[in-house]
């Protein structure tokens, strides 16, 4: 299973994760030789056309970690936003997750609607309600995923206070901890106050890769910069192809062919020929 999977790999240093947002991105991540993946849920509300403020629905994150589980066979680490709901609702989701083959997922402490780790404007709430989901989550799994505790508290209630209260999550059973809004000034803190537990770091804006990845006790790395380079190349080739008629730089039959390979579509292609009629 994928799940037991990710725990090998976590027991025998740290994991590196890139983002993506679906189906073609999850399995070029995987041609591409990473051993795990991160489904993010800013990317799966802006396949909705929606920002990352509480608008997505539990079932439509769901749909989209079908999508994506069912396209390859590495570890997938999700989003879960506050769980949807009470801890009841925390149950179904660790279920729910479990079915369509999630290997981890964070579950985080804001107040709903809850928002993107590093926009402005968060609300956490109460450390002891967090613990009640996740106690909920942790008796409902029935197999090796991970339950990945975050906390918003850092903006708003400074480091004192978000380590506080992820060292009160692992004590409550989650696998990792994860403090979210970290900056680059951020890091070494990070490491100094909570690296002797198992930790989730988020590479976030203006973070360099070369400082985190083997200096610091992180055990998973999740990565934005592969989405967010999509979604700026993609703005790029747009303004040349509105300002001049064409896109430069891009050979398009390389690309179809690159995207092709990715989506497996000779194997398709063999599949149609074997049963076509005679």
């Amino acid at each position: 299973m994928v799940s037991s999977a990710l725990s090998k790999m976590l027991s025998h240093g740290p994991v590196l994760a890139p983002f993506v947002s679906d189906g073609l991105q999850a399995k070029m991540a995987e041609k591409a030789g990473f051993e795990a993946i991160y489904l993010t849920g800013f990317g799966t509300a802006a396949g909705l056309g929606l920002p990352d403020i509480g608008l997505t629905s539990f079932g439509e994150m769901l749909d989209n970690i079908r999508s994506v589980t069912g396209a390859v066979d590495i570890p997938v680490i999700c989003d879960a936003d506050t769980g949807y709901g009470n801890p009841l609702n925390v149950i179904r989701l660790v279920r729910e997750y479990e079915r369509a083959g999630v290997s981890a997922f964070h579950i985080e402490d804001q107040l709903w609607p809850k928002r993107c780790g590093y926009m402005e404007g968060k609300a956490v709430i109460a450390a002891d309600e967090m613990v009640q989901k996740i106690r909920a989550a942790v008796d409902a799994r029935k197999s090796e995923i991970k339950v990945v505790a975050r906390t918003d508290a850092l903006q708003s209630h400074g480091w004192d206070e978000a380590e506080r209260r992820v060292r009160l999550y692992r004590e409550e059973g989650a696998d990792l901890i994860f403090v979210d809004g970290v900056s680059a000034g951020d890091v070494e803190e990070y490491d100094r106050r909570v690296g002797d537990m198992p930790v989730l770091f988020n590479n976030g804006p203006q973070i360099p890769m070369d400082d985190v990845l083997g200096n610091y006790n992180f055990n998973l790395i999740i990565h934005p910069g592969t989405f967010m380079c999509a979604v700026k190349s993609f703005s790029d080739a747009l303004l040349q192809l509105q300002s001049g008629g064409k896109v430069d730089g891009v050979d398009l039959h390389s690309a179809l062919r690159l995207a092709m390979d990715a989506l497996d579509a000779e194997k398709y292609f063999n599949l149609s020929n074997k049963y076509a009629l005679d």
